[in-house]
């Protein structure tokens, strides 16, 4: 069996202004199966925008974007909010957009870690436990690509990198591909293959260590931009290890083969 290595989504030339102000200009991406992107940036930089343009929710004044036929997306936006009043359970939330069954809301709730969650009011969820509530939500439609907005958001650092560990599990088992988008460059997945800078433009591009040395990032985000990517994988296999945010070097177990 030959796998498609046609790109999942693919965009070239995107330029888009509102209200006056440029917010895309000459962007080109190139999404491909399984991997994971992570789109890194200043606030104001257009990520969310450059987001909603590749999942064909905003038209570009210029450009193109190509999905694969009969691709399937899962989206965890950037925010989401709840009237504290409106009586709204996880089972419930899970199904707001889509239709599943039980069983399929269960077994996706297993997955992100929450399944005892199921029944609570989501008012009463933590910053963590809503982002693995709208994670597993985001899995129902068995995606071929994963895009979630700032996923650890209201989330604690601790909290953080088990999220993003369990992104990569997801990954690794499920074999689609993840779009992970943070303006906070204190944290960086281990296992990210890509890192694109965006300030309106594409700024740089590659492997998380290859853009912390790049000019184009140094000058956007300083001389201590360097420091800022607190995990980063690298090794023959990949992730053999990894920087902490205090220098170190730590080992990553493996727990599969690949």
């Amino acid at each position: 069996m030959t796998l498609d290595s046609t790109p999942l989504v693919g965009a070239a030339g995107l330029d888009l202004s509102m209200g006056g102000r440029r917010i895309l200009a000459h962007v080109d991406v190139s999404i491909g199966p399984g991997e994971i992107i992570t789109l890194i940036g200043p606030n104001g930089a257009g990520k969310s925008t450059l987001v909603r343009v590749l999942l064909g929710l905003v038209r570009p004044d210029h450009g193109k974007v190509v999905r694969r036929a009969g691709l399937r997306i899962g989206y965890l936006p950037q925010k989401f909010s709840v009237d504290p009043v409106l009586p709204l359970s996880v089972a419930r939330l899970m199904t707001l957009t889509c239709r599943a069954a039980r069983t399929e809301i269960e077994a996706a709730l297993d997955e992100t870690g929450v399944a005892h969650l199921i029944g609570a009011q989501v008012q009463t969820l933590s910053g963590g436990e809503l982002q693995r509530v709208l994670l597993a939500r985001a899995l129902l439609p068995n995606p071929d690509l994963l895009v979630l907005d700032e996923p650890v958001q209201g989330v604690d650092f601790g909290g953080q990198a088990e999220l993003y560990r369990l992104i990569g599990d997801i990954r690794d088992r499920r074999g689609c591909a993840v779009l992970m988008v943070s303006h906070d460059l204190h944290l960086v997945m281990a296992r990210t293959d890509r890192v694109l800078c965006l300030n309106q433009h594409l700024c740089c591009a590659g492997t998380p260590a290859m853009v912390a040395k790049d000019p184009e990032y140094l000058r956007l985000f300083g001389p201590r931009a360097a420091q800022a990517f607190a995990l980063y994988a690298h090794g023959p296999h990949g992730h053999d290890h990894v920087h902490t945010l205090s220098g170190d070097v730590a080992p990553v177990e493996h727990t599969h083969d690949h």
